[in-house]
């Protein structure tokens, strides 16, 4: 069973969040009132996860990622935003926060947000002498546009990271979740030319655009490539579709608090929080993300 950790000091937060979660088969949803209680909480019996509301009495939810991110690295920690609070979810992203859901968003979008990342943090140590063993490995994919396939991917490499000791635990967890929001930006609003402001104006007729696309051409015969370079110096992804493309110049700041609410510029937010380097190509259609890793990693000391 998966226990999830459901912090809010407002009771019909707390209800709306805990009863979009109570539904699921396999989820056991536990309730803290702030950050301290819930803190008390996680130390009397850690949870597989938490979802945390950024402004409360004692410890704010940014306090609380600080104090996760130092004495349990391995739990995801998933941020609910509302107006007011943007500032303090950039400074918990850079922090260790693993990925943020506004709370207008709550209903389209929680339940999906935590599988994923629930995803990314369950795999288990596996070959892991050997992978640590390993100087470079370099990898080249064409995905298509279907998710499930993407996530695949996305836990594919992570698992290779984990095996090779590049990052921490809640690094690897960050780059995984920048890599799945570029691989779902190249497949949704670059092979399938799907625009982001139609998730603003209507989250379902989105994924409806989307679903007849995939089955349309000449979208439906559109890859994905993803070239892969791990080694003790750093991670490197480049994610290309076969899209039109876009002017990169006129992407909106996802630092700009004014637009942290915004799903449209969510992928970017934690794309460019989580990793070092995120560069366009001119027409818009690669991406290239590196992360380096610290000299401290197994792979970099090891002989």
């Amino acid at each position: 069973m998966t226990q999830i950790l459901v912090v809010d000091d407002s009771a019909t937060d707390r209800r709306l969040a805990g009863g979009l979660l109570e539904h699921r088969d396999g989820w056991i949803v536990r309730y803290a009132i702030d950050g301290r209680e819930a803190l008390d909480s996680i130390a009397a019996d850690q949870p597989d996860l938490i979802l945390t509301d950024l402004q409360m009495p004692e410890i704010n939810g940014l306090e609380l990622v600080e104090a996760v991110q130092r004495d349990y690295p391995l739990i995801p920690v998933i941020l609910m935003t509302a107006q007011g609070s943007e500032r303090i979810a950039v400074d918990a992203l850079e922090r260790g926060a693993a990925s943020y859901v506004p709370k207008r968003e709550l209903g389209p979008e929680l339940t999906s947000v935590i599988e994923r990342v629930l995803t990314l943090s369950e795999e288990r140590q596996t070959k892991r002498t050997l992978m640590q063993r390993m100087n470079t490995l370099q990898a080249s994919f064409v995905l298509s546009n279907e998710s499930v396939l993407l996530t695949s991917a996305v836990a594919y490499l992570q698992g290779l990271i984990r095996d090779m000791g590049l990052l921490s635990e809640s690094e690897r967890l960050r780059v995984g979740v920048a890599l799945e929001e570029a691989l779902l930006n190249a497949a949704y609003h670059g092979n399938l030319e799907v625009e982001s402001r139609l998730r603003e104006q209507d989250h379902a007729l989105f994924y409806d655009l989307a679903r007849q696309r995939s089955q349309m051409r000449p979208y439906s015969v559109r890859s994905i490539s993803l070239d892969v370079e791990l080694s003790g110096d750093q991670i490197r992804y480049v994610v290309r579709d076969e899209g039109p493309g876009f002017d990169p110049s006129e992407l909106p700041d996802p630092t700009d608090p004014a637009n942290l609410d915004r799903p449209c510029g969510r992928g970017l937010l934690l794309m460019r929080t989580f990793m070092d380097s995120v560069e366009y190509n001119d027409v818009g259609n690669v991406v290239t993300m590196i992360k380096q890793v610290p000299s401290s990693s197994p792979v970099a000391v090891a002989s």
